[in-house]
């Protein structure tokens, strides 16, 4: 690996970093746009419990990995939100970023036995 591209690839990482664990923070908590789908046609109190109407999001469950230790954009047990959506973005950040630097060296190695 050339010394230009270890570089790039920190300077990636570092961005990716950075943005995962502060800029997160600020993300808008709005419904995204399969959410808001799924509620069109309900209606909703405060708290956002289905009060009436028909919708989607009626039946929706608690998905499979509810209890894992990132659900929730956040990390279980860590008490100020803020860091615990910052954590759980960096950890997420640097679990993509070892998965794919695995597979491009299986592929490297792959590439130069054959």
């Amino acid at each position: 690996m050339s010394k230009r591209l270890g570089w790039f690839l920190a300077g990636g990482l570092l961005v990716a970093l950075l943005l995962a664990g502060v800029v997160s923070n600020f993300a808008s908590s709005s419904p995204d746009g399969l959410d808001a789908a799924a509620r069109q046609g309900c209606t909703f109190d405060a708290r956002g419990t289905i009060t009436g109407g028909t919708c989607m999001a009626q039946r929706e469950k608690a998905h499979q990995t509810a209890d894992s230790p990132l659900a929730g954009y956040g990390i279980r047990g860590v008490g100020n939100t803020y860091l615990s959506t910052g954590l759980s973005g960096v950890a997420g950040v640097l679990i993509t970023f070892a998965a794919g630097a695995g597979l491009f060296w299986m592929a490297r190695r792959r590439r130069e036995q054959a």
